[in-house]
Protein backbone atom coordinates (compact mmCIF):
# COMPACT_ATOMS: atom_id res chain seq x y z
CA UNK A 1 0.00 0.00 0.00
CA UNK A 2 1.42 3.12 -1.17
CA UNK A 3 1.05 6.44 1.08
CA UNK A 4 1.09 9.83 -0.20
CA UNK A 5 1.64 12.72 1.60
CA UNK A 6 0.75 15.94 -0.51
CA UNK A 7 2.51 19.31 0.80
CA UNK A 8 3.50 22.87 -0.24
CA UNK A 9 -0.52 24.81 -1.10
CA UNK A 10 -1.32 28.13 0.65
CA UNK A 11 -2.64 31.44 -0.48
CA UNK A 12 -0.83 33.12 -3.48
CA UNK A 13 -1.82 36.04 -5.34
CA UNK A 14 -2.44 35.73 -8.83
CA UNK A 15 1.33 35.67 -10.98
CA UNK A 16 2.90 34.06 -8.35
CA UNK A 17 4.50 30.59 -7.63
CA UNK A 18 3.92 27.92 -5.50
CA UNK A 19 5.84 24.79 -5.56
CA UNK A 20 3.75 21.54 -4.26
CA UNK A 21 5.37 18.16 -3.23
CA UNK A 22 4.08 14.62 -2.95
CA UNK A 23 6.18 12.32 -0.86
CA UNK A 24 5.46 8.18 -0.68
CA UNK A 25 5.83 5.71 1.53
CA UNK A 26 7.70 3.28 0.07
CA UNK A 27 10.63 2.56 -1.91
CA UNK A 28 8.82 0.77 -4.71
CA UNK A 29 7.15 4.83 -5.67
CA UNK A 30 9.80 4.21 -8.91
CA UNK A 31 7.38 1.55 -10.14
CA UNK A 32 4.00 3.84 -10.43
CA UNK A 33 3.41 6.38 -12.43
CA UNK A 34 2.46 9.88 -10.40
CA UNK A 35 -0.44 12.39 -11.33
CA UNK A 36 -1.45 15.80 -9.69
CA UNK A 37 -5.14 16.53 -10.26
CA UNK A 38 -7.16 19.24 -8.95
CA UNK A 39 -10.30 19.69 -7.80
CA UNK A 40 -12.77 23.12 -7.31
CA UNK A 41 -15.82 23.47 -5.18
CA UNK A 42 -18.39 22.54 -7.12
CA UNK A 43 -16.55 21.02 -10.15
CA UNK A 44 -15.40 17.59 -10.73
CA UNK A 45 -11.51 16.33 -10.08
CA UNK A 46 -9.75 17.18 -13.08
CA UNK A 47 -6.09 15.92 -14.71
CA UNK A 48 -3.65 18.39 -14.06
CA UNK A 49 0.12 16.86 -15.27
CA UNK A 50 1.49 13.11 -14.53
CA UNK A 51 5.12 11.81 -15.19
CA UNK A 52 5.66 8.48 -15.58
CA UNK A 53 7.21 5.88 -13.16
CA UNK A 54 11.50 6.37 -14.56
CA UNK A 55 10.08 9.96 -15.90
CA UNK A 56 10.40 9.69 -19.34
CA UNK A 57 6.71 10.87 -19.98
CA UNK A 58 5.33 13.67 -19.05
CA UNK A 59 1.70 15.14 -19.95
CA UNK A 60 -0.09 18.45 -19.06
CA UNK A 61 -3.41 19.41 -18.99
CA UNK A 62 -3.71 22.27 -21.95
CA UNK A 63 -5.00 25.02 -18.83
CA UNK A 64 -1.48 24.25 -17.32
CA UNK A 65 1.29 23.64 -20.12
CA UNK A 66 4.26 26.33 -20.02
CA UNK A 67 2.95 27.41 -16.77
CA UNK A 68 3.21 23.66 -14.48
CA UNK A 69 6.26 21.57 -14.69
CA UNK A 70 6.09 18.22 -12.49
CA UNK A 71 9.08 16.41 -11.82
CA UNK A 72 10.53 13.58 -9.41
CA UNK A 73 12.80 12.10 -7.89
CA UNK A 74 12.61 8.38 -7.34
CA UNK A 75 15.87 8.25 -4.87
CA UNK A 76 13.93 10.59 -2.03
CA UNK A 77 10.50 9.29 -2.86
CA UNK A 78 9.11 12.28 -3.98
CA UNK A 79 7.25 14.29 -7.13
CA UNK A 80 7.23 18.00 -7.34
CA UNK A 81 4.39 20.19 -8.80
CA UNK A 82 6.13 23.54 -10.31
CA UNK A 83 2.92 26.11 -10.37
CA UNK A 84 4.36 29.31 -12.08
CA UNK A 85 2.32 32.24 -13.24
CA UNK A 86 -0.67 30.95 -10.96
CA UNK A 87 -4.19 32.40 -11.75
CA UNK A 88 -7.26 32.35 -10.26
CA UNK A 89 -8.76 29.72 -11.71
CA UNK A 90 -6.22 27.41 -10.73
CA UNK A 91 -7.53 27.72 -6.76
CA UNK A 92 -8.40 24.22 -5.89
CA UNK A 93 -7.78 21.10 -3.84
CA UNK A 94 -4.95 19.55 -5.69
CA UNK A 95 -4.22 15.73 -5.22
CA UNK A 96 -1.14 13.89 -5.58
CA UNK A 97 -2.27 9.89 -7.11
CA UNK A 98 -0.38 6.97 -7.74
CA UNK A 99 -0.73 4.98 -10.79
CA UNK A 100 0.94 1.39 -11.03
CA UNK A 101 2.62 0.69 -14.40
CA UNK A 102 0.19 -0.49 -16.93
CA UNK A 103 0.40 -0.26 -20.41
CA UNK A 104 -2.93 1.74 -20.00
CA UNK A 105 -0.96 4.81 -18.25
CA UNK A 106 0.13 5.96 -21.39
CA UNK A 107 -3.34 6.36 -23.10
CA UNK A 108 -5.33 7.38 -19.70
CA UNK A 109 -2.91 8.90 -17.79
CA UNK A 110 -5.76 11.76 -17.38
CA UNK A 111 -8.36 9.42 -16.05
CA UNK A 112 -8.76 9.32 -12.31
CA UNK A 113 -9.68 5.54 -12.51
CA UNK A 114 -5.99 4.64 -13.67
CA UNK A 115 -4.73 5.73 -10.28
CA UNK A 116 -5.46 3.46 -7.45
CA UNK A 117 -3.46 5.62 -4.34
CA UNK A 118 -4.67 8.69 -3.49
CA UNK A 119 -3.01 11.63 -1.35
CA UNK A 120 -5.45 13.69 1.10
CA UNK A 121 -5.31 17.03 -0.81
CA UNK A 122 -3.52 20.56 -0.08
CA UNK A 123 -5.31 23.76 -0.56
CA UNK A 124 -4.36 26.33 -3.57
CA UNK A 125 -5.92 29.57 -3.56
CA UNK A 126 -5.01 32.21 -6.10
CA UNK A 127 -6.03 35.70 -5.26
CA UNK A 128 -6.84 38.22 -7.86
Amino acid sequence: QVQLIESGGGLVQAGGSLRLSCAASQRTFSNYGVGWFRQAPAKEREFVATISWYGSRIYYADSVKGRFTISRDNAKNTVTLQMNVLKPEDTAVYYCAAAPPHSSFFSDYYLPSEYDHWGQGTQVTVSS
